[in-house]
């Protein structure tokens, strides 16, 4: 046990002596003497030591399964693909290629049109029946509008004049001293409200023919003429590409590009020629029905009103028959339908 004098270092230093090879005084039991194990200078492996120590290392790094060994199955993680889904895909990517291509093509033509840097396709006659035709259906738009509102006042009227008549009933039943002019008065206002609802009626029928015109007939019209001006954009479009490969160097990217353009341009031009075909029969039919139908719905529209604010009351009832006619007619004309 050391003094209190004593320095703990020198009694540590007294414990380990150095120059004496695994020699060393143990603390608690300082006056015996142990040999310190020395490690080998060669490590020897047997072939069994080799072979498990080559089955827990692959390539330098330890090979852990802290889960035991890895689950087989013979079923296939992948997602199973019938036959005819990878076509139809393939079909889908095609057609979008396809109108990406077109699309892009036909905004190229357009907005080189609007600039003056293109040539386009123009048939000045066929340009200048759709002129007519647009401006025509502006025109006939307008006479529907008024036509509405006027059929819209009249209506109103006639309630006015029917409600009036019921008004000078009612008094005439309480005013005997005004008895007969009340009545006379309610006669005259059921009188007008009659004559008035048979010309209601063939106002009405007046805008109806005049609405399937605009926004039917003519309407299907101006449908085939954008169908028809798409497609002139279109073939000008490969007409234009059509003639740059074939300015173009010979090489094979070019030619084989000419082909490509070739049977596009062919196509289009079928279409393009089509539907011009359509719309000119289309317009043709369009103005000879259009100019038969107005010059009846006229007659009898001119016929209706004379009558009325005439006071021919047999004219007028003779117009409501020639109406009527009209509406029930077994074989109405394609542009009335």
């Amino acid at each position: 046990m050391a003094s209190l004098t004593s320095n703990p270092m020198e009694d540590m230093d007294e414990e380990y002596q150095e120059g004496s090879v695994g020699i060393r005084r143990s603390w608690a039991n300082p006056g015996s003497e142990q040999t310190r194990p020395q490690p080998p200078n060669t490590l020897n492996f047997t072939s069994e030591t080799e072979q498990e120590a080559s089955d827990n290392w692959t390539g330098g790094a330890p090979n852990f399964q802290p889960f035991g060994s890895p689950a087989t199955s013979s079923i296939s993680l992948t997602t199973p693909i019938s036959p005819g889904e990878g076509i139809v895909k393939n079909t889908k990517l095609e057609n979008i290629k396809k109108w990406t291509v077109s699309t892009y093509k036909c905004s190229r033509q357009s907005f080189y049109e609007k600039l003056g840097k293109t040539s386009k396709t123009v048939d000045p006659e066929l340009e200048d029946q759709i002129e007519t035709l647009r401006d025509t259906q502006r025109k006939y738009s307008n006479v529907l509008r008024l036509a509405k509102a006027l059929s819209s006042h009249f209506y109103n009227m006639v309630q006015t004049q029917n409600s009036l008549g019921e008004c000078f009933s009612d008094l005439a039943h309480k005013s005997p001293e005004l008895q007969n002019e009340f009545l006379y008065n309610a006669e005259a206002q059921r009188n007008l409200t009659k004559n008035g609802q048979h010309l209601l009626a063939s106002l009405n029928f007046f805008v109806s023919s005049v609405n399937t015109i605009v926004n039917k007939t003519m309407e299907d019209s101006l449908l085939t003429v954008k169908q028809y001006e798409t497609a002139r954009i279109e073939y000008d479009a490969y007409r234009t590409d059509l003639e740059f490969y074939g300015a173009a160097g010979n090489t094979e990217a070019n030619q084989l590009k000419l082909a490509e353009t070739q049977v596009s341009f062919n196509n289009k031009k079928l279409e393009f020629e089509k539907l011009r075909s359509d719309v000119q029969i289309k317009l043709k039919f369009l103005d000879e029905n259009r100019v038969k139908v107005m010059a009846k719905q006229l007659l009898l529209f001119h016929n209706a009103v004379s009558a009325y604010f005439s006071g021919n009351q047999a004219d007028l009832e003779d117009s409501i028959k020639q109406f009527a006619g009209k509406m029930k007619s077994p074989a109405p004309s394609w542009i009335e339908q």
